[in-house]
């Protein structure tokens, strides 16, 4: 099938749609100019001081790597912090926030990206749900108690060279140990899923008022396959946007290849 037979499909049923979830992995951020981390060296590119250390992704967005090494695990996490905040999400968002708009029951995202950029662009904080938490909230890492907080009055400096983090440590309100981004991480036994919970709720609450749902999925891998999985479980119209992994058994859905901002430029003039 022709991609502009593709977009066709797409666009009847976002024409017809009552509601749309959207659902986003970490290809969702890159027309954005965020870096890809898929792979070791696109890590080790965007982090060369880890690099050179032999330290990969795993090793650094870790549970533990907080508790042994707070300050270089700062470095890494007060980098990313300032990066999302002074990043401008990309005209993307707004193409997909225009078509909430236009929806009876609007839309939600359920999205494993911990930017914050669909808040950022506009989207409610009670539509988005974030499965692997936010880089804008903290916890205690030693998970004292279920407190979640906003990390706003932190500001990072970070040698980025070393990545090490050369401003005071962020602290816990409640027993002055050491905080950390309320992410999900790899061997993460202490995240507090206090937010996500409540996100979960309204997600939920929010698909059963919806009649004609369609999924808009974007920049979503098969490595952890989360977001992948929510989209084909919600309905048989899901529009997979992805440059290289966009097949989807047509029983769930019409895959589509390339990326996000280009495609969903190319959905909008089909829309009309």
């Amino acid at each position: 099938m022709e991609l502009t037979e593709r977009l066709k499909i797409a666009a009847e049923w976002l024409r017809d749609a009552d509601g749309i979830l959207i659902t986003a992995g970490a290809g969702m951020g890159v027309d954005s100019g965020l870096p890809d981390f898929r792979g070791t060296h696109g890590f080790w590119n965007a982090y060369p001081a880890l690099k050179a250390e032999d330290i990969g992704f795993q090793d650094i967005a870790n549970g533990e790597a907080f508790r042994n090494h707070p300050i270089r695990t700062w470095g890494f996490y007060g980098h990313r912090l300032k990066l999302y905040r002074r990043t401008v999400p990309h005209a993307g968002y707004d193409i997909l926030l225009r078509w909430s708009s236009t929806k009876e029951r609007g839309a939600f995202v359920f999205t494993s990206n911990v930017d914050g950029h669909f808040q950022k662009a506009g989207f409610p904080e009670n539509r988005v749900l974030e499965c692997h938490g936010s880089i804008h909230f903290l916890q205690c890492t030693r998970a004292c108690s279920h407190d979640v907080w906003s990390a706003g009055e932190f500001q990072p400096e970070v040698d980025e060279e070393q990545c090490f983090l050369t401003s005071p440590l962020p602290r816990c309100p409640k027993c002055d140990g050491v905080a950390r981004p309320n992410i999900l991480m790899f061997n993460d036994w202490n995240w507090i899923e206090t937010r996500v919970k409540r996100q979960r709720l309204r997600f939920e609450a929010w698909v059963l008022s919806v009649e004609r749902l369609v999924v808009v999925e974007l920049g979503a891998g098969r490595a952890i396959p989360t977001i992948r999985n929510m989209s084909e479980r919600n309905g048989s119209r899901v529009i997979r946007i992805n440059p290289l992994d966009y097949a989807i058994d047509p029983s769930s859905g019409i895959g589509i290849s390339g990326g996000a901002l280009d495609m969903l430029w190319q959905l909008d003039e089909s829309i009309g």
